[in-house]
């Protein structure tokens, strides 16, 4: 199929549909060219897309397409309906989209942690070249408590949330590197850790689960959400199947866009219940919970109405319409 004919001969009619879709006011016979030209150009391209795959060009004709579409139909989707569709469909779908990234980065981090806390919660001597003596007895005397109740409140929780906003979109934006993830993970995993090994050996590990895990739950599957999308981004730029690679990594960046705009909000409440929940005045089991739920309402929506919009069809990125993604593909 020689591309550069195609466009030659039928340039005029989509000039002349863009023009149409334009136009505020059609007569019968503006119509009836309108919808001919419509019914034209999605023939071309559907057989540009089985037959001679041009991003560019099949982006340009999926996007007239659509303007005409609605031009006929007449419809509008609203802007709220949009704000909702976004909320309630694109990021569950795009977060349950980065699941197994997701658990990849889970393992790396919870294995991290573990193996550090046990290293140094059980051996005196690393324990004391990682942290004086002195500094150890003030972390579990006191340090580790009084940093949940440094300031007031608001600021506080507006420091943990820039601060876990920050952490999450470095996994985000260097995802597709594959590497800074891991390292992120690696790092926090070793610092929480470290803390766990000291306060164990201490007799301070119920102190340690009180204040962490009531904001730690949410606060820290964010941050795993943010690295394990990053590095579902990298697997589509290593492995695009058969997708083109740039297309196949488009495709995985606009998703993960959906996830860091979506995680923001999570880290908020999170914040919110590190500085408001974590150093209140409610007993210890009340804290946790509120922890929990908050961390199960996440999962719920993640994967619970993220597997139910992804089995829709649904997969966190723009319209097919808009970007024109789709190719022939072999096998």
């Amino acid at each position: 199929m020689d591309l550069d004919a195609v466009i030659a001969v039928n340039r005029p009619r989509w000039e002349r549909l863009a023009v149409l879709t334009r136009q505020r006011h059609l007569d019968a016979a503006e119509v009836e060219e309108l919808l001919s030209l419509y019914q034209e150009t999605a023939t071309h391209l559907s057989t540009i897309r089985s037959r001679t795959p041009d991003p560019t060009l099949t982006a340009r004709l999926s996007l007239l397409v659509h303007r005409a579409r609605l031009r006929i139909t007449g419809t509008r989707v609203s802007t709220w309906r949009r704000v909702r569709d976004f909320w309630w469909e694109d990021l569950p779908a795009a977060l349950y989209a980065s699941r197994w990234g997701v658990a990849l980065a889970a393992g790396i981090f919870l294995l991290a942690t573990l193996v550090t806390a046990l290293y140094f919660g059980l051996d005196d001597r690393a324990r004391d070249l990682a942290v004086p003596q002195d500094a150890q007895q003030d972390l579990v005397r006191g340090d580790f408590v009084a940093y949940y109740f440094q300031g007031e409140a608001t600021g506080f929780a507006a420091q943990v949330w820039t601060n876990n906003a920050w952490i999450a979109a470095q996994a985000v934006v260097f995802g597709v590197t594959g590497v800074w993830p891991v390292l992120m993970l690696l790092q926090n995993g070793l610092n929480i850790g470290l803390t766990a090994g000291v306060m164990a050996a201490y007799g301070g590990l119920g102190t340690f689960f009180v204040y962490i895990l009531p904001h730690g739950l949410l606060e820290l599957t964010a941050v795993l959400v943010g690295a394990g999308a990053g590095l579902m981004t990298c697997w589509a730029w290593v492995r695009p199947g058969p997708l083109p690679r740039s297309w196949a990594l488009a495709h995985a960046a606009r998703s993960l866009v959906s996830v860091a705009i979506g995680l923001v909000p999570v880290l908020l409440v999170s914040g919110l219940i590190e500085a408001f929940v974590t150093p209140g005045a409610l007993p210890p089991a009340m804290r946790i919970a509120i922890g929990v739920l908050a961390w199960a309402a996440f999962l719920w929506f993640m994967l619970g109405r993220g597997r139910t919009v992804h089995r829709a069809g649904i997969r966190g990125d723009l319209s097919a319409e808009l970007v024109g993604e789709r190719v022939a593909t072999v096998g």
